[in-house]
Parts: structure tokens; sequence; C-alpha cells
């Protein structure tokens, strides 16, 4: 499996070899268990103010600035444009919500171990995120201490445009230094999968949602995990076959 993706990846993009040094991570739902309450979040803020976003939007929409996300639903439901001070307000008691009623959200099993290996195999740790909460943002630093630096991560706030446009992960690139064919990106949700494969870096999504596995494959995931555990797993293997080719 993992020597077909890789050279499946080589082909599609024209690129002559696939070697690793950087990986390029999503925030909700990969590095924190998080995605129930956005998606609860979301809701109940966007209902407060007369926008029906059903749960499961949140999980296909995930990667989207807050911003973008609110804007469209506007947009799409009451037919104009939202205004900045709208923006900031529905925005904000989203993540007032957030924090009333879940408080600190969890880590999600197996992504610090799984860092911890791609550390000690000399990769950079970057945070390619649409979000802009900077409770959840400050805490990276802390609970991913000599693995995640302030400066390389890439948040709504370094972006004009977020996922499923290229850009965010571009930015991740130019921070890291890196081509693509040198990078991964580590996605769970159709949109930022997107984005990675426009970006042309080698994409893999952890399906640690409710959507198919199928919905991560038609937007161009390389390969499609289970768990953070089941990633961690198949790193070694990962990295032994783009070595050989």
């Amino acid at each position: 499996m993992l020597e077909t993706a890789i050279n499946d990846y080589l082909q599609r993009t024209g690129f002559e070899a696939f070697s690793p040094k950087a990986v390029l991570f999503d925030m909700d739902g990969v590095i924190y268990d998080s995605m129930s309450a956005h998606a609860y979040a979301w809701n109940k803020a966007m209902k407060e103010f007369g926008i029906n976003m059903p749960p499961e939007d949140v999980y296909a929409n995930e990667g989207m600035r807050g911003e973008e996300v609110i804007e469209r639903y506007v947009r799409e439901q009451q037919h104009r444009e939202a205004s900045e001070e709208e923006i900031r307000t529905i925005y904000g008691r989203k993540a007032e919500i957030i924090a009333q009623e879940f408080g600190v959200l969890p880590k999600m099993a197996g992504t610090h171990r799984l860092m911890q290996k791609m550390h000690d195999d000399g990769m950079k740790i970057l945070v390619v995120t649409g979000s802009g909460q900077p409770t959840t943002l400050c805490r990276l630093a802390s609970d991913h201490a000599g693995l995640v630096s302030p400066e390389m991560i890439i948040s709504s706030k370094d972006c004009t445009k977020g996922k499923p446009d290229p850009q965010p992960y571009l930015k991740g690139l130019e921070k890291a230094g890196v081509n693509p064919w040198e990078a991964i990106v580590v996605e769970n949700a159709p949109l930022g999968v997107r984005a990675g494969v426009a970006a042309n870096i080698f994409t893999i999504a952890v399906n640690t949602g409710p959507l198919p596995d199928e919905m991560l494959f038609n937007e161009g995931a390389s390969i499609v995990f289970k768990s953070m555990n089941d990633f961690y797993a198949r790193w070694d293997s990962l990295i032994c076959k783009s070595k050989e080719l």
C-alpha cells in the first residue's frame, strides 16, 4: 500500500523523488480531539443568529477559516454579505460556547508520540490550521514542548484564503524551507486534504470523524489511516519506502 501510494504521488506530480523533511499537521481532529465540540458550538452559535448549520456540515467544511464559514452561510441563507462586526460576534460566541461548555479540549490519542518519532527522525514539525482560536493556538507549544514552536504555526490570521485553497500549506512549506516533495500533510477533513493535494504535497488523512474514508480518498488523500495510533505504527515503513524509491 505504501509503495503504491508513493508511486502514485510521484506520477501525479511529476516529481522525481519523495524525500520528507517536514510534516505539516492540521490541528482540530488531528492534534486535538475537538471536532465534536466544534460541531456542537458552530451549530448552537449559528442558530442564535438565525443560521442553520447542521453538525455534519461542520465536519464537511472543516479547514475553512471561521470568517469564511460565516460569510458563506450568511450569503447562502440570508442573501446578503455579513459585516465584520457580525463575523467577530458570531465567531466570538462560538468560542465562548466551547470555553463554557467544554473547557480544555482533549489531545488526540497517539499524536504526541507520533510527533516525537517524526522529530527523532529529523522532521520539522509544523501546524497549519484554519482556526483563529487564541486559547487553543497558545496551547500548542506548551502541550508539545520541544516539538511545536510558535514560529512554526500557520493559523487563519496568517492567510487571506483558507482551505481548500492551497495557500495555508504553501505558507507552511515556505516556513519550513522545503519543497512540496520534501513534506507530508496530515489531515482529517476533505477540504484540508484538497488543500494539501493542491499544494502538491503528499497528503495523509487520518479519519478521526464520522465521514466515510471514500470522501478523503476522493479529495486525493494518498493514504487514509483509521487513527493516529495506526499512523504511528506505519511511520517507520513509510520512511523506509520513501528512501527505497
